[in-house]
C-alpha cells in the first residue's frame, strides 16, 4: 500500500506531471487573452445589429405620406426591435422617432460608438458581464447599411448580458478540449522526446553510482543529433573513461599493495645484509676491503628506496591545520634542520620580508621548504635563496639554487611518484608530496627555470592565507 501512495506520489511530482500541467495552464491563459477582445467583439456585433434592425424598422416611417406610424404598429416595430425608443438622425437634416407608448425608464448609461476604441469596447464588455442587474442604456452608432445615418436606441442590458454569457460559456468549453486536446499532444511528445531520455539518463546514473564498474549498464550512444543525444553521447563516453580509470585504480591499489609488502620484506632482508656487510669491513682480505663500500652503498641505497616507498604508500595528506605565522622564521628553521645536510661553505639566504605572515599549516610548509633545500644540496649548489611576494591576490614564494639544474628528461615527470628523480638512487617522491600538500592549502608548486647554475621553484598559495602581518 505503502508502495502505490509512494508511486502515485512520484508520478504527482514527475516531469511529466508538471509539463502537464504547465501546457494545459498556458494554453488557457492564451485562451484568456484570446477571450478578451472575442468578447468585446461579441457584445459590439450585438449592438451593431439592433442598430440594423432598428434602422429597418424606422424605414417603414418612409411609406406614410405623414411619416406617422399607427400605434400599433410601432408597438410591433419596437417589439421587434426589442427597443424602448428608436430615433434615426439622417445626415444631420432630419430625425425621425419611433417611441414606446409607455415612457421609457430612466437611461442607466450611455454609450456613443463613434467614441469608442478598442480598449473602451472591452472595458465596456467586461463592465456588461459583471453587472449584478439589469440596466437601461442607450447607444448612438452610425447604420451598418448607411455609415451617414446615425441610429439612436434605448434597450435592456440584460439580453445583451445573458447572449454574452451564452457566448463566454462556449469559448470556455471550447478552451477547455482545445487545452486537454493540446496537452496531451506536448505530453506525448515531451513524453517520447524529453522524458523517457531523461528517465533512461538518470537509471543510468544511478546504477553507475551503485556499481561503477559494472559495464552491463553502461549508457547506450544514441543517433538524436539534438541536446538530448548529446547528453547521451557524452555520458556514455564519460562512464567509459571512468570505469576504465576506475579498473586502472583498482589494478595499481592492488599492485601499490603488493609492492607495499614486498617492500616491507626486502627491507627487512637488506637490514641483515647490511649488518652482515658491516662485518666484511673489518676483514683484512685486500679485495673484501675494495668492494665493501660499493656494497654498502648499493644496499643503503636500496634501503632508502624500501623506506621511501612505504612512506609513500602510507602517507595520506591530512587536512592543513591552518594557523597564523611568520614566513621568515619557517625560512630560517627550515635553514637550520638543512645546515647538517649542507656542503662545507654552502649559503641558505633568506630574503623573506619580516613583515609577511601565513595562514597555513607550517609543518606541511617547512616540509616542502626542507625537500626543495635537500634537493638544491644534492644537485651541488652552493647557494640557495628564497624570497616571497604578493602578486594578483596570491602570495609566491621562490626557491632558487645555483645547483647543476634538472635534466630534460626528469622534468617531464618532475611531480609524479617514481618519475621525476634527477639523481642516482633517488625516488621521485619528495616533489609529488610537495605538489599534494600544496594543492591541501590551494596552492600549487611550479618548476619556472632549471639549467645548470639557475633552478627556480616557485610556491603558491591563495591570498586568502595570506596576509601582512
Amino acid at each position: 500500500m505503502s508502495d502505490a501512495k509512494h508511486e502515485r506520489r512520484a508520478l504527482r511530482h514527475s516531469l511529466s506531471a508538471k509539463l502537464l500541467w504547465l501546457t494545459i495552464l498556458f494554453v488557457m491563459v492564451a485562451e484568456v487573452l484570446i477571450f478578451a477582445p472575442s468578447i468585446a467583439r461579441f457584445r459590439l456585433d450585438y449592438i451593431m445589429d439592433k442598430i440594423s434592425d432598428a434602422h429597418i424598422a424606422a424605414l417603414a416611417l418612409e411609406a406614410t405620406p405623414t411619416h406617422m406610424l399607427s400605434p400599433q404598429l410601432e408597438m410591433q416595430l419596437l417589439q421587434y426591435v426589442d427597443a424602448y425608443s428608436v430615433v434615426l438622425d439622417v445626415h444631420g437634416l432630419e430625425r425621425r422617432l419611433m417611441m414606446n407608448r409607455d415612457m421609457p425608464p430612466a437611461v442607466d448609461a450611455n454609450f456613443d460608438l463613434r467614441k469608442e476604441g478598442f480598449m473602451d469596447l472591452v472595458g465596456d464588455a467586461f463592465m456588461t458581464l459583471i453587472q449584478p442587474d439589469n440596466r437601461v442604456i442607450r447607444i448612438v452608432g452610425p447604420s451598418p447599411k448607411d455609415p451617414g445615418i446615425l441610429v439612436e436606441i434605448v434597450i435592456d442590458e440584460g439580453p445583451m448580458r445573458r447572449a454574452m454569457y451564452s457566448f463566454a460559456w462556449n469559448i470556455l468549453s471550447v478552451s477547455i478540449v482545445i487545452s486537454l486536446f493540446t496537452a496531451g499532444l506536448v505530453y506525448l511528445s515531451l513524453q517520447m522526446m524529453l522524458v523517457r531520455p531523461l528517465r533512461r539518463i538518470t537509471e543510468s546514473m544511478e546504477r553507475f553510482r551503485l556499481d561503477p564498474e559494472d559495464a552491463t549498464g553502461a549508457m547506450p550512444a544514441s543517433d538524436r543529433r539534438d541536446e538530448i543525444g548529446i547528453a547521451q553521447r557524452e555520458l556514455a563516453q564519460m562512464q567509459t573513461e571512468l570505469r576504465a580509470a576506475l579498473h586502472q585504480k583498482t589494478r595499481l591499489a592492488a599492485l601499490g599493495s603488493a609492492v607495499t609488502k614486498i617492500a616491507h620484506d626486502l627491507r627487512n632482508i637488506l637490514a641483515t645484509a647490511l649488518l652482515v656487510s658491516d662485518r666484511l669491513s673489518s676483514s683484512e682480505d685486500p679485495t673484501v676491503k675494495r668492494v665493501t663500500p660499493t656494497l654498502l652503498a648499493s644496499i643503503d641505497r636500496a634501503i632508502k628506496l624500501c623506506v621511501s616507498t612505504l612512506r609513500f604508500a602510507k602517507d595520506d595528506t591530512e587536512t592543513p591545520r591552518v594557523k597564523r605565522f611568520a614566513l621568515r622564521e619557517l625560512v630560517e628553521d627550515a635553514g637550520a634542520a638543512l645546515s647538517p645536510q649542507a656542503p662545507a661553505e654552502s649559503l641558505w639566504v633568506n630574503e623573506v620580508s619580516a613583515q609577511l605572515a601565513l595562514d597555513a599549516d607550517r609543518d606541511q610548509l617547512f616540509r616542502v621548504l626542507v625537500n626543495l633545500g635537500r634537493n638544491a644540496f644534492e644537485a651541488r649548489a652552493t647557494r640557495v635563496q628564497v624570497s616571497a611576494q604578493l602578486v594578483d591576490g596570491r602570495v609566491e614564494v621562490a626557491v632558487e639554487d645555483n645547483g647543476q639544474g634538472i635534466p630534460a628528461a626528469a622534468r617531464q615527470h618532475l611531480f609524479q611518484p617514481f618519475g621525476g628523480t634527477a639523481k642516482p638512487g633517488g625516488t621521485g617522491l619528495g616533489l609529488a608530496i610537495a605538489r599534494d600538500l600544496l594543492r591541501a592549502h590551494g596552492g600549487d608548486i611550479a618548476l619556472v627555470e632549471s639549467r645548470p647554475g639557475a633552478t627556480r621553484f616557485v610556491l603558491v598559495l591563495p591570498m586568502r592565507r595570506a596576509a601582512a602581518a
